[in-house]
């Protein structure tokens, strides 16, 4: 715990951090991958290439520093930011060399201001963080199945086939016919690959799309059009190179965007384009599980050709009696799917008849969409606390202010 003398420093200094917050953050990331070059293969080059990864990062600073007296209000954001880095491996030393580099950023920016005692105070809240996710990571490990140290795990990819015009499914078991760890509907998988282009590694996550399975494991990657840059080497690259028989590197499942399955409230899904991947897990948990629970479900794509995994939807409807789906299209289909209300254009849940107001909420897909929708639940007379949403990026302390 921090002492209340620590902790009003820190309160005090928000908001000089506040301004120069985005300064320290850059000159943070800088500095570190001066000093560590290796970590680059941590980071998502497309996040830092666009600015994202430092914006994302200062305001993590911010927030921690603004809710560093609301336990309650951190406590969901660190069990996410935890789920990020157990699947990217992170390890306690590594805490250590970011620690370093962070504290050194605020000192050479802030200059005289970050007087000694300010330093001090944000070297212990720091290490508080740190300590607080160690914690939660090595317990994220541990249940799956992961080994003290041990970051990876091969796995081999067993078939792969078309789940739309511009997705692919890639099926992945153990090498040797053994268990893989089970996940939960919802979660998702870091997947490494070395890119030669930029001789780096790099890595990215991609949700389950099937049913939870200690035997097989399935993810639906969409092709990027941007091919020559790094937001979209990894999804491409597993496109045009990976085949059957291949292995891959793997993280442990991780991710806290899951099903509810304590409740039997009525639940709406929201996704669109490759969003759509952990929805579909979660439709097929539900058909073993909860068969009768009232479903709406709304998708938003280009076309039907276009969404991923919308064969696997149209399936799934079936063993679901009290569901409904949406579609949201910009170009719709010739001949409409019998299975979904078709509406023109983006999104707009004003299309509804009607939500039931105590439904449990889960959105994925792209941030606009994501806000978007949330900003019409939230007008509409729903809590924040039924919404949850998935991110790719970033931006994992959304929700805090």
């Amino acid at each position: 715990m921090l002492t209340p003398e620590t902790l009003s420093l820190i309160q005090a200094t928000v908001p000089v951090l506040r301004e120069h917050v985005e300064d320290i953050t850059r000159h943070f990331y800088n500095r570190m991958f001066t000093h560590h070059p290796e970590l680059k293969n941590l980071f998502n080059l497309g996040n830092q290439a666009s600015g994202e990864q430092q914006q994302a990062l200062a305001g993590a600073v911010y927030a921690y520093a603004a809710n560093i007296h609301n336990p309650a209000a951190l406590a969901p954001v660190l069990e996410r930011i935890a789920h990020k880095h157990a699947s990217l491996g992170i390890t306690p030393p590594q805490y250590l060399i970011v620690g370093r580099h962070l504290l050194a950023a605020i000192a050479e920016v802030l200059g005289k201001a970050a007087t000694p005692d300010i330093l001090a105070a944000w070297d212990q809240a720091y290490w508080l963080l740190a300590m607080e996710l160690v914690a939660i990571e090595a317990k994220l490990y541990q249940q799956a199945g992961w080994q003290a140290g041990q970051t990876w795990r091969q796995v081999k990819v067993t078939k792969i086939e078309p789940a739309s015009q511009d997705a692919l499914s890639f099926y992945l078991q153990d090498p040797q016919g053994g268990v893989l760890p089970t996940f939960l509907a919802g979660q998702y998988l870091s997947v490494a690959l070395d890119v030669p282009a930029l001789g780096l590694r790099q890595i990215r996550q991609y949700s389950f799309s099937n049913a939870p399975d200690d035997r097989t494991w399935r993810i639906t990657v969409r092709r990027v059009a941007q091919a020559d840059t790094p937001a979209g080497m990894i999804s491409n690259q597993l496109h045009d190179t990976v085949k059957v028989g291949d292995w891959l590197e793997v993280g442990p499942p991780s991710g806290e965007f899951t099903l509810d399955q304590t409740t039997d409230r009525p639940i709406l899904l929201l996704g669109a384009g490759v969003g759509v991947t952990p929805l579909v897990s979660m439709l097929k948990q539900l058909i073993r599980t909860q068969p009768h629970r009232q479903v709406l479900l709304g998708l938003a794509g280009t076309s039907t050709q276009y969404l991923p995994l919308w064969q696997d939807v149209r399936t799934d409807l079936a063993g679901l009696p009290n569901a409904t789906c949406h579609l949201w299209l910009e170009q719709p289909d010739m001949t409409p799917p019998t299975e979904a209300h078709i509406h023109p254009g983006r999104m707009n849940l004003s299309d509804l008849d009607s939500i039931p107001l105590d439904a449990e909420i889960y959105l994925c897909g792209s941030l606009p969409f994501m806000r978007a929708q949330r900003e019409w639940l939230l007008a509409n007379g729903f809590d924040v606390s039924q919404i949850r949403y998935e991110v790719f990026g970033p931006d994992l302390l959304g929700g805090l202010d």
